[in-house]
């Protein structure tokens, strides 16, 4: 079997088309968890939510723990072999055994520490057996994640964008009636059905995709530099992922003493429901973005190029969201929320505007750790910005309240861009070109007038000002796009990648 990819998957027109793919992807992804919501709440009422609510944190710290942080490391690996067959069918077999390793991993720590999970989460261990129960969606959760890794390390667009809407779908469609016939007790085998078709659809794609040669794999003594490296990388991520799961808590502890448990529902309200709208874009610009730059890690002006291409792009996508949110704000909080958090609505005004120049730090972030400088990925990912988080959201909490902690999110992400252009532009010689400053300006300026026409005290002119600046970040943005790709104007050539044999 064998695929055609475009020769230039990192032309403007191949970017625009996998981000809005993926973007597509979180769109039916949110819809269905709404979805999915509704009946839980319809079937189950406020206490069977809490309880769902409750298994998900518990199942999905155990799988972050569980995966070694491995799925960007094999992404990564995968997508810097794709020219060399050898060398893929090595990531290929180390990667996929030890996603299947990190499963079992998973699953037996769900088992041993069902009875202590049980009562750290519950209270008492009544729940004990479930959590045992529980180990099967664990094991396929963590899997799941790792075919899915393998998908994206082959850039396999539209497999994984197939594959995941099915998974979603399926997961819906079975998990839902156990929820009507089970009442609390169809939670976990819901959890387990979603997992399980997940995981099933990942599977058969990859299968679909590549076949792998069972003699490629001598042996992990052989491999071991290479296991080595996967879970050198792997562990620097989880490390990192920790250290800011570890910022989020210290913020919320420090918020409950100098504030309020109120104050820790309205920072997490306003927080929530930005990244709602942003998180989505950068979740879908991750999965397309990262593997393509992992292929080209040792190439310095081939890293420069695809950056600034992301972010002339992103820069075009993201406006007219982040003014959409900036104008919507008081609505989506009457909508999804209650009159009670109507003081968030400054504070999400703030982080919309913030959070902008987080989409710009994203294509910057990943260049540490594509160039495998683990060191410095973990001392600006997991150490420097987490203090800087920390230290901001202290601060302006106590000068300005809670509209501080909008203001921390703005200051904390244009720092952290500044750092990370000086940085790689001092090592890799990275930096923007003209065309990306002038997108990341003007990005900037119509969003920042938008932030600023929120202000004005006469209500319908600031509406009004609001929907004509979203209105023309639209505009240009379609224009912008439109000529971004009629720029290129090169023939599309295709080269045809040979599938390997593959039996596993």
């Amino acid at each position: 079997m064998s695929r055609t990819v475009k020769k230039d998957e990192n032309s403007y027109r191949s970017i625009l088309k996998g981000t809005s793919a993926f973007g597509g992807v979180q769109i039916f992804q949110i819809l269905v968890n709404l979805v999915r919501g509704k009946f839980v709440a319809l079937f189950l009422g406020p206490a069977g939510m809490g309880i769902s609510a409750l298994f998900t944190t518990a199942s999905s710290t155990i799988q972050q723990f569980g995966s070694l942080g491995l799925n960007l490391a094999i992404v990564k690996e995968i997508a810097a072999s794709r020219d060399n067959s050898e060398a893929l069918q090595r990531a290929l077999h180390i990667g996929r055994r030890l996603i299947y390793a990190t499963a079992l991993l998973g699953a037996l720590v769900c088992i041993l520490f069902a009875s202590p999970l049980s009562r750290l989460t519950f209270g008492s261990g009544d729940y004990t057996l479930w959590f045992v129960v529980l180990s099967a969606s664990v094991f396929m959760s963590i899997a799941g994640s790792g075919e899915m890794s393998l998908l994206q390390g082959m850039h396999a667009v539209k497999r994984l964008s197939l594959a995941s809407l099915i998974g979603a779908f399926a997961g819906l469609l079975f998990g839902v009636p156990l929820y009507w016939l089970f009442g609390i007790s169809g939670i976990v085998p819901a959890m387990i059905m979603l997992s399980l078709t997940t995981w099933l659809f990942y599977f058969f794609s990859v299968r679909r995709l590549v076949r792998l040669k069972k003699d490629m794999f001598s042996g992990w003594r052989e491999n071991l530099p290479l296991v080595r490296k996967l879970l050198g990388l792997g562990l620097v991520l989880m490390g990192a992922a920790m250290m800011g799961t570890l910022t989020n808590y210290l913020v919320a502890t420090y918020l409950r003493s100098a504030g309020s448990v109120t104050v820790v529902g309205l920072y997490q309200a306003a927080n929530s429901l930005t990244n709602q709208y942003i998180g989505m874009v950068i979740a879908a610009m991750g999965i397309d973005y990262f593997p393509r730059l992992a292929a080209v890690s040792t190439d310095n002006i081939r890293v420069k190029d695809i950056v600034n291409r992301q972010t002339e792009i992103v820069s075009m996508i993201v406006t007219p969201i982040i003014i959409l949110v900036i104008l919507s704000a008081p609505l989506i909080i009457r909508v999804l929320l209650t009159a009670e958090f109507e003081p968030i609505v400054d504070v999400m005004r703030w982080m919309g505007f913030g959070v902008f120049f987080r989409v710009l730090l994203f294509p910057l972030g990943y260049i540490f750790y594509v160039k495998d400088n683990k060191r410095l990925f973990f001392l600006l990912e997991g150490v420097v910005g987490n203090i800087i988080t920390l230290a901001l959201s202290v601060l302006l909490f106590n000068w300005f309240g809670l509209v501080g902690l909008g203001m921390a999110v703005g200051v904390d992400n244009l720092l952290s861009v500044i750092l990370y252009l000086i940085i790689c532009r001092r090592l890799y010689n990275v930096g923007y070109f003209r065309r990306s400053w002038i997108g990341v300006i003007y990005a900037t300026l119509l969003s920042g007038a938008a932030f600023a026409c929120s202000f004005i005290s006469v209500q319908w002119l600031s509406y009004a000002l609001m929907s004509v600046l979203f209105l023309v970040a639209l505009g240009l943005g379609v224009y912008g796009l439109r000529k971004l790709i009629r720029s290129e104007n090169k023939p599309e050539e295709s080269l045809e990648i040979t599938s390997v044999n593959l039996d596993d």
